[in-house]
């Protein structure tokens, strides 16, 4: 019988509107695993085919190509949750059901049809969906900055007002992108706690962004930051800000691995995450294209990170 813990309550109860059909997939999610109970999340997100391809996501890996392979990687590595677009959940929704909760991704893009300054996404999963498949969250992305976020946006809404009525939970990711924002600007200081705060405006139970960079896009916000003495000359000061940007802490906020790093850089970079205050860390190539007992390994050390015993 799952025991909730004082640290997962005290998050459980930031969420003040939310019916126990909810809460109840929330605490699925912050009670499993080797994290479980601590108030923090790692999550292995498996998207990255729709937005990259098979060979980019997956032959440094092949074992990575079947979808079974994921589902262990999560429950082996005593992860919080698997989140992945519906056929990935499908291909094993039987073999793996109930051993780790999971998140439908239910909107994605592809390389083949890039689409500035208006990038955006097509609808690929559904509440419907998430339910069938006995998952605890959908996951959705918009593009803030791009000139289809507002159609994002007003979609999202639907998709999450219909989620929360049935009882699941739902995770937004917030990736600027498109419009006038510069490449830098996509992972500016000022521009991912805007992103941030926008996900946790529109209800997000979780929030995923990318971690900032010290850059800084916009001149009225570079005055206000400096007005007011916001730090920023590290990453975990820059975190400590995001979090605060979403309700000073009431919502959970979790950050991308981004692409492949040495493991040195990945592993000080959680470090600085855990100590700005991050609820934890959702993190796919950096793990799945590894050898299994080398993503094992690594994937222990970050949770070990996160408990502060490394």
């Amino acid at each position: 019988m799952m025991k909730i813990t004082r640290n997962v309550r005290r998050i459980l109860d930031c969420y003040e509107s939310d019916s126990p059909g909810v809460k109840a997939n929330l605490a699925r999610i912050l009670m499993q695993g080797k994290l479980g109970g601590t108030g923090k999340l790692v999550i292995l997100p498996v998207d990255q085919g729709f937005e990259h391809g098979p060979a980019r996501s997956f032959a440094p890996n092949p074992a990575a190509y079947d979808p079974h392979y994921h589902y262990q990687l999560a429950i082996d590595a005593g992860l919080s949750a698997y989140a992945a677009p519906i056929g990935m959940l499908e291909a094993g929704a039987d073999t793996f059901a109930g051993q780790i909760p999971t998140i439908l991704k239910v909107n994605s893009s592809n390389s083949l049809a890039q689409s500035s300054p208006a990038p955006t996404q097509a609808i690929t999963g559904s509440v419907s969906e998430a339910l069938r498949l006995g998952c605890s969250a959908i996951g959705y992305t918009i593009y803030p900055g791009s000139d289809a976020a507002f159609d994002m946006m007003s979609e999202f809404q639907d998709m999450a007002a219909e989620a929360k009525a049935l009882g699941l939970a739902v995770v937004l990711w917030s990736y600027p992108r498109g419009g006038a924002l510069s490449k830098d600007g996509e992972t500016g200081f000022d521009i991912t706690a805007y992103a941030a705060h926008m996900a946790a405006l529109m209800g997000a139970h979780i929030i995923k962004v990318k971690p900032p960079t010290a850059y800084q896009e916009q001149d009225a916000a570079k005055k206000v930051y400096d007005a007011h003495n916001v730090a920023s000359a590290t990453l975990a000061e820059r975190i400590s800000h995001i979090v605060q940007s979403c309700f000073n802490g009431r919502r959970m906020v979790v950050f991308s691995g981004g692409a492949a790093k040495d493991t040195d850089g990945l592993l000080n970079e959680i470090r600085q995450l855990r100590d700005g205050g991050a609820t934890g860390s959702i993190i796919g190539r950096n793990t799945f294209q590894r050898p299994r007992e080398d993503a094992l390994a690594l994937l222990n050390t970050i949770i070990d990170i996160y408990k502060g015993k490394a």
